[in-house]
């Protein structure tokens, strides 16, 4: 199988989420898409709801879709011990005669060719990924210009899909519109949308 893993903090999970890992598994083929909620103990992330709220509503958003499937693994690891490299591991060692896929962002593409993930280049070595046009980023001058990216660009590390794919329905448009009483309901999942006001998440 081509299995693909589609990390994000789904605070809340939105249509834009779903419409995106449909668009990325048609383009490229997958057969299954991951959904990672990512841990709430990341210092580097501010969410703004429970880890038991996301998981839920995640759950809830792709119940109908036999491709979508949602793990946990981030959200119980520890603080200290969440990087992108062990997770990739994580899920090879679990499909070990699959494709595994890291479906991510532009900007994260960047930020990886600048060197600033941890075993960065372990991470690019040892994997493949799905990678979206975000904010107008050149993604192949940003390969071309990382010694990193370039030289372990063999045509198969880097899946490119710079059209048709846009984020600009946010999940912290979606906050602060329940946050100011607004009505946000077309944006996510209904569902989720009634968990939401059911639970007064956001306000």
């Amino acid at each position: 199988m081509r299995i693909g893993i589609y990390g994000s903090s789904f605070d809340p999970v939105t249509n834009v989420h779903l419409w995106t890992a449909s668009t990325v598994a048609h383009r490229c083929k997958l057969d299954k898409v991951i959904f990672l909620p990512c841990s709430s103990k990341r210092k580097d992330k501010q969410l703004h709801t429970t880890d038991e709220h996301r998981w839920n509503m995640v759950n809830m958003a792709i119940q109908d879709n036999e491709l979508y499937e949602a793990n946990n693994y981030e959200m119980e690891q520890e603080a200290w011990d969440v990087y992108t490299e062990k997770t990739l591991a994580h899920f090879s060692a679990l499909y070990p005669d699959d494709e595994i896929y890291f479906i991510m962002g532009a900007d994260l593409l960047e930020d990886i060719g600048a060197g600033k993930w941890y075993n960065s280049e372990e991470v690019v070595r040892d994997n493949r990924f799905i990678v979206m046009a975000r904010n107008d980023i050149d993604m192949l001058k940003v390969i071309s210009h990382s010694p990193l990216l370039r030289n372990h660009d063999d045509g198969h590390t880097f899946h490119l899909i710079d059209k048709g794919l846009a984020m600009e329905i946010s999940s912290s448009y979606i906050r602060d519109e329940f946050a100011m009483e607004g009505e946000p309901r077309y944006l996510l999942p209904e569902s989720c949308y009634r968990y939401i006001k059911e639970h007064g998440i956001y306000k």
